[in-house]
Order: C-alpha cells, then sequence, then structure tokens
C-alpha cells in the first residue's frame, strides 16, 4: 500500500465543477463571484497537496445478505452497493483527500470572518477530493489492466445505503493509524473534512456505470449535483 502525493495542475480542476458545487448547475457566476472564486484558486494553488492510497484484497461478496466480508470484517454495504459489485473478483479500499494544507487555508478564511471565500473554499475541497479520487482510479485500473481486468464505479459509507458508521470498520483495513492523514472521529467523520473513503470492485466481469441516482434518495450526494449537471 503506497500513499500518492498530488499537485493542484495534476488534479485538472474545471472551474465549472465548483460553480456546481456552489449550486450555479449550468448558470454562469456573475464576475464578482468570478473574481472571488480565482482568488481562492490562487491561495489554494500553491499549498494544495492532496493525496491517495489504495490496496486490493480478495474478498467475499454476499449480495444476498448485502455484505462484503474481508478477512474477519463485515462491511454491510447494503442492496444498491451489493447489486453494483456483483461479479468482482477482488475489491480495491482506498482513502482519498484534499488534504491537511487545504484545510489549514480554509479554517485561515474562517479565522479572518470571510465567509464569501469560506464557503467557496469548502466548494473547492468537495471537488478537489472527488478529483484526487478520480485520479486514484486510473491509477487503480493502470495497475489492474494487465490482469484484464476492470473496475466498478467508487462507493462510500454515507452514500447508496452504506451506513457512516461502517467507516470505523473501514479504516482499520489499513493497517492502523490514519491513511493519507486521515483520521476519524468516534461519529465516523473524517479529519481532513474534505475526504473520501470506500470501495471499488475488481474483475474481468465487471464495468462502470453511470450512477443509478433514482435508486438514493440522498439529494445532496456530489455524484447527484454532477450528473444533473451534465444533463443540463
Amino acid at each position: 500500500m503506497t500513499t500518492y502525493e498530488l499537485s493542484y495542475p495534476e488534479l485538472g480542476l474545471d472551474l465549472h465543477e465548483v460553480y456546481v458545487q456552489m449550486g450555479y448547475g449550468d448558470a454562469a457566476p456573475d464576475a464578482d463571484v468570478v473574481a472571488e472564486t480565482k482568488a481562492v484558486e490562487a491561495g489554494i494553488a500553491g499549498i494544495l497537496r492532496p493525496r491517495y492510497t489504495f490496496f486490493i484484497a480478495e474478498s467475499t461478496l454476499d449480495d444476498t445478505a448485502c455484505t462484503l466480508n474481508i478477512g474477519h470484517t463485515e462491511l454491510n454495504v447494503g442492496r444498491i452497493i451489493a447489486r453494483q459489485l456483483r461479479g468482482s473478483e477482488a475489491f480495491a479500499f482506498f482513502v482519498a483527500t484534499a488534504g491537511a494544507e487545504f484545510e489549514d487555508y480554509q479554517m485561515r478564511l474562517k479565522d479572518d470572518d470571510d465567509m464569501v471565500r469560506t464557503f467557496i473554499a469548502d466548494s473547492f475541497g468537495s471537488v478537489i477530493a472527488e478529483l484526487t479520487a478520480d485520479v486514484m482510479e486510473r491509477t487503480l485500473q493502470d495497475d489492474i489492466s494487465g490482469r484484464g481486468w476492470r473496475h466498478t464505479n467508487r462507493f462510500s459509507p454515507g452514500y447508496c445505503g452504506w451506513h457512516v458508521s461502517e467507516q470505523q470498520k473501514l479504516f482499520p483495513l489499513f493497517g492502523g493509524g490514519a491513511p493519507c492523514g486521515v483520521r476519524l472521529t468516534e461519529s465516523s467523520l473524517m479529519l481532513p473534512i474534505k475526504s473520501v473513503s470506500g470501495v471499488v470492485g475488481l474483475g474481468p466481469n465487471v464495468r462502470k456505470l453511470d450512477y443509478s441516482c433514482g435508486l438514493c434518495d440522498f439529494k445532496d450526494c456530489y455524484k447527484r449535483r454532477r450528473k444533473e449537471a451534465v444533463k443540463g
């Protein structure tokens, strides 16, 4: 298991994704918002150090019980995710984060009581965490291509019926400590907050599909916002 560190340019961040996260959808923000967004981007670009890690393990999926068993750990992933992981021969478990440097920057904005830039930075953080996980998926695919494998979508505790408390089972699988510097609170909140964890199914007979947002009622899901923005 290796931790990978990225720079801001390596994310390929498009400001449109930030505006979508801010709630603009396909609408264009006004000049003042654009200026503030670019100022936040300039503050982030030099300090950002997003990170990700993953490991691949053989696990047993019971799509009737909706559980994924790795060693002595049973993850109750729920019906939606169990269905999407069917056919996997192995699984990748991952953590990705915008990093402590980003969180420190956001806290400085809060301490300065700059609520506009704090809100914009919060939107940046959500996008950065997801883009870091996107890079993780590409690295993962490079690693498994030699086996003739593909991968499913990634799925995280707190989404698609997988309870967020399952983080407490997931994190020990990384060998203790804080993978990528990410730790859990007692309420299963990840710190830094702008972090993503979860599982990806692997094998020759799986594929990545559009997220089935019609099966899930979580209205604030980042994937739902992204999908609706693309649909216009």
